[in-house]
């Protein structure tokens, strides 16, 4: 496994900040990039207009013409837990707006693929579809978006990621990355550029009066599914993100969310009045995800579309035992491709660039979960591959901070030509398609680019640090500050700290976590490091360890405790 080594931020002088918060939280927020106190600002008037994005203004126009004339609109989402929470929002927008002619469509993984392919716009005909309205996908659907042109529908592409050299011939387009877009904040989910479609609709419509008699709409009451998609999505939490993550945080805490996000806390064993962004991403995103790897994403997006508590429920617990079900697959397909590894006989000191893995027998759903565990476990940009039809492969890649890897695909393609069939994506995630016969060229021409093109010191796996604490430092109140300083997330990452303690207890806990009791100075603090090695922990022979560390609150029978969350630990007396 990659080596991990831990430097401390750079000191940034932070006495500029006007904050009436610790000297702590300051030096964090300085460390981050912040420069003023405005950019901590995340009330709703904080948040950028959308008329700043290009194509807003045609997207709003063949909308409301389509109100008019009682057009079927069909949106068309991914199989993420961004596609279902776009496809969810524009659903129950349109609906507040008063659009009753709408339906909604999530191609299947396995059968459709990604995007507006020519067979989902067949399947949108058939449901009467007249216009069609991406969400979270389009930008790549260059012969989708042509069919149902040449079909005589009107199509409306939201999107988020980067465009290629090619656009569609979409009647209009809202991606806040392609050409000639000046929004400012680029790092929208597709539940963000959904949510500022239904935003600039509002006005629009409110221009033409439709609301003179009645009251708009409320579409900040949407807010908390847009918090769900943009951090399940992890995108960087710019201030823009920011701002509308804190925003939906703040209503599903109050309990004004969606019934069916308040099952999912319950079945992920939450508590929803104390709910921070990391369980967006690792409690409840993971379960709708589950939806769209295993089966059809339309239960996530019935559950987020539910207003009935019981049913809520019920699907809830589907979602919970597909994210079961997925984590059991995940593993086997984690340990076999860990055991491909070593049978290939890799020196560590010698890794390839890029790990390119594949085999006939893994599922196409968990390939980008997996790639991200071999990713974390190697340091490398990871690409796991498992079969299609027509004797193709697909792929999800996983890769690391400095390495733009949908710029690298792009070289890539440029080299070898008509070999990957298709890709998209971002800076740290893509997928692609290729002939199965064209694997092992991939895998070299892939290596070949990236020894070009990459620095060795990017494939060094380095930690960042915010320092170590005092023991004065370990206590509710600094802990409650830096939970409810977030919404920490990509890009505006959590604190983490580091240090040495005395190791006074240990045990296992659920069978692969270890709970410990440490010695901070004059006090003892409860730790946990979850998913340990257990051929090595617990172990009466360390006394002593180094780790890095978030500092949080255990809650436990109505009791509140310091805890530290462990992410690195090291013996330091074997």
């Amino acid at each position: 496994m990659a080596s991990i080594q831990v430097k401390n931020r750079s000191f940034v002088d932070s006495g500029f900040l006007n904050l009436s918060c610790s000297p702590l939280l300051k030096q964090l927020y300085a460390n981050r990039g912040i420069t003023s106190e405005s950019e901590l600002d995340t009330s709703t008037k904080s948040l950028l207009q959308s008329k700043q994005l290009k194509g807003i203004h045609q997207a709003c126009e063949l909308l409301y013409q389509a109100l008019l004339s009682s057009q079927k609109i069909i949106v068309i989402g991914d199989f993420d837990a961004d596609g279902a929470t776009s496809t969810a929002l524009s659903i129950l927008a349109l609906r507040m707006l008063g659009f009753t002619n709408i339906d909604y469509l999530i191609p299947n993984r396995f059968d459709y693929g990604y995007g507006l392919s020519p067979e989902i716009v067949d399947l949108a005909i058939s449901k009467g579809a007249q216009l069609l309205m991406t969400v979270d996908n389009g930008i790549s659907s260059i012969s989708g978006v042509a069919y149902a042109k040449e079909q005589g529908l009107t199509v409306l592409v939201t999107d988020h990621h980067l465009p290629g050299e090619q656009i569609p011939e979409a009647d209009a387009i809202v991606n806040p990355n392609q050409a000639g877009c000046d929004f400012a904040s680029k790092n929208l989910a597709g539940v963000g550029v959904a949510f500022y479609v239904m935003l600039a609709l509002r006005a629009f419509m409110s221009d033409k009066g439709s609301f003179a008699n009645i009251q708009a709409p409320n579409l900040a009451s949407l807010l908390d599914i847009v918090a769900l998609g943009t951090v399940a999505d992890v995108v960087v939490l710019d201030a823009n993100n920011r701002t509308l993550v804190q925003q939906g945080l703040a209503r599903i805490r109050a309990g004004v969310c969606r019934v069916g996000i308040s099952a999912l806390i319950s079945v992920a064993k939450r508590n929803q009045a104390q709910l921070v962004a990391s369980d967006l991403g690792f409690s409840l995103g993971p379960r709708l995800n589950a939806a769209g790897r295993l089966d059809e994403m339309s239960y996530g997006v019935e559950l987020l579309l539910c207003d009935n508590v019981e049913q809520a429920n019920i699907l809830a617990n589907e979602l919970d035992a597909l994210n079961q079900s997925r984590k059991e697959i995940e593993q086997g397909m984690q340990d076999e491709a860990l055991k491909t590894l070593q049978n290939l006989h890799i020196d560590e000191e010698q890794l390839p660039h890029a790990i390119c893995l594949f085999d006939p027998q893994w599922h196409q759903g968990v390939i980008g979960l997996v790639a991200s565990r071999i990713k974390e476990s190697y340091y490398r940009p990871t690409f796991v591959f498992a079969k299609a039809a027509n004797g193709e492969i697909k792929a999800s890649a996983r890769s690391i901070p400095g390495v733009h890897i949908r710029d690298i695909l792009d070289l890539v393609d440029k080299k070898i030509p008509n070999v990957i069939l298709k890709f998209g994506g971002h800076a740290m995630a893509a997928g692609l398609s290729l002939k199965e016969a064209d694997f092992k060229l991939f895998d070299k021409i892939l290596n070949e680019v990236l020894e070009a093109q990459v620095a060795a010191e990017l494939l060094n796996n380095v930690m960042l640090s915010d320092g170590q604490l005092s023991a004065q430092q370990f206590n509710l109140a600094q802990a409650q500050e830096l939970r409810d300083a977030g919404p920490w997330g990509q890009g505006f990452p959590a604190p983490l700290f580091d240090g040495s303690f005395k190791l006074l207890q240990q045990r296992l806990v659920a069978s692969k976590h270890l709970k410990m009791t440490l010695q901070v100075g004059d006090k003892t603090v409860d730790a946990i490091a979850f998913n340990v090695d257990i051929k090595f922990w617990p172990n009466p022979l360390v006394k002593s360890v180094y780790c890095t560390y978030r500092l949080d609150i255990n809650e436990f029978r109505g009791n509140r405790s310091v805890q530290m969350l462990v992410e690195l630990l090291q013996p330091e007396d074997l």
